[in-house]
């Protein structure tokens, strides 16, 4: 069967990843653990879309999204998480009272303020560790939620290193420090094998990413909570949408989408099909939109 969207996306040559998108606006957001930077296209008065970034990741994960979802009709924003690239100097200390690490809950409530700026409820994507996030804040605050795309995210709870694919048990024999500087030295060596335009932005923005808190971001995913009950339970349309060579085995997300009532979606890409294949992602997630108004 043709599939537009699968050649539009074969057909993604090396972008300069550094280049905000034709009517796309960047920007800030005051939030409390400080300002996050961010990348807007569309009307804010239409429906938004929130797109986060996982760890090491940035808004700029996103920018062949977000023409897609303007031309649909959506407002899409991204933004750098507290302690990554131009959000770097968001982070704990600027709590009230401040405080020492970086934890969920400081990632939960920067979420729910962004979502709290929305004219109604947003149709939420969380990229990897901030699919977590995503799931915390949805238990917190539901209300916010017009549905829920978990993008790669870790599909087990506990310790979700060792539900890997392969390297999971170096997570038992080392420090969140010492996994950090593997994580960011695997990386810069390209480790994933990333075109080289996009290699360069990758380690430039490291350069700006916190190493804290990339480690205190290793050490809450050895702790991932367990969602799936309350996913399970809610009323909003789902969507778990992998690469069939991601981190962990289909198989287990496939587990995952199916105790948490979700609709699951693969592409033939690995950890990261919003730079991969963007236009498939796009379009199962308009769909998952149509099927959450219909039910409305």
């Amino acid at each position: 069967m043709h599939d537009r969207a699968a050649e539009l996306d074969e057909a993604i040559p090396d972008i300069d990843w550094t280049a905000t998108p034709p009517g796309a606006v960047k920007g800030w957001f005051d939030a409390p653990s400080g300002r996050l930077a961010t990348m807007a296209m569309g009307d804010p008065a239409d429906q938004w879309v929130v797109m986060v970034p996982g760890v090491t990741g940035s808004k700029e994960d996103f920018v062949l999204m977000l023409p897609l979802l303007a031309d649909a009709g959506y407002y899409a924003l991204s933004f750098d998480m507290a302690g990554q690239y131009e959000s770097h100097a968001a982070g704990p200390q600027n709590l009230k009272p401040p405080a020492e690490r970086y934890e969920h809950q400081l990632f939960v409530d920067d979420l729910a303020a962004v979502l709290g700026a929305a004219p109604g409820p947003s149709h939420v994507l969380g990229y990897s560790f901030a699919g977590t996030i995503a799931q915390l804040t949805y238990a917190d605050h539901p209300h916010y939620f017009a549905s829920l795309t978990l993008l790669s995210t870790p599909p087990t709870p506990g310790q979700v290193y060792l539900s890997m694919r392969k390297h999971g048990w170096v997570s038992r024999v080392g420090t969140a420090g010492i996994g950090a500087r593997i994580l960011v030295t695997g990386i810069k060596n390209n480790y994933g094998k990333v075109p080289p335009g996009r290699l360069k932005f990758i380690r430039d923005r490291l350069e700006l990413t916190r190493l804290d808190s990339v480690r205190d971001i290793i050490r809450l995913m050895k702790r991932t909570p367990d969602l799936r009950p309350e996913l399970a339970h809610a009323r909003i349309p789902k969507l778990v949408a992998v690469g069939e060579h991601d981190l962990w085995p289909l198989e287990t997300h496939a587990r995952f989408a199916e105790s948490i009532g979700a609709r699951l979606a693969v592409y033939g890409t690995g950890h990261s099909p919003c730079e991969t294949t963007p236009h498939q992602l796009v379009r199962d997630m308009l769909d998952l939109f149509e099927r959450g108004e219909e039910a409305a």
